[in-house]
């Protein structure tokens, strides 16, 4: 890697605003907000709208589509030929 064009790679906090849950992960990501973690160090904070807490495909509460009343309506209208 060339040195001197990559951003600097570092430990961030993600605040999931949906659930309130953080994750302290690394990343290129910076802000101007800071957090005091768990282990008693301070970290930019990060708050995104979404993430693997609040989302309904993570969370088990996502619809899941009718399929056989589209299978039905696909009968109805081409009809077994």
């Amino acid at each position: 890697m060339k040195p001197g064009i990559h951003p600097a790679y570092g430990p961030v906090v993600f605040r999931d605003t949906a659930s309130g849950t953080a994750f302290l992960t690394r990343s290129t990501m910076t802000s101007d907000k800071t957090v005091d973690w768990e282990d008693g160090n301070t970290y930019p904070l990060v708050d995104v709208e979404i993430s693997s807490a609040s989302h309904p495909f993570y969370t088990g509460t996502a619809r899941v589509m009718d399929t056989a009343g589209r299978v039905e309506k696909f009968q109805r209208r081409y009809g077994a030929r």
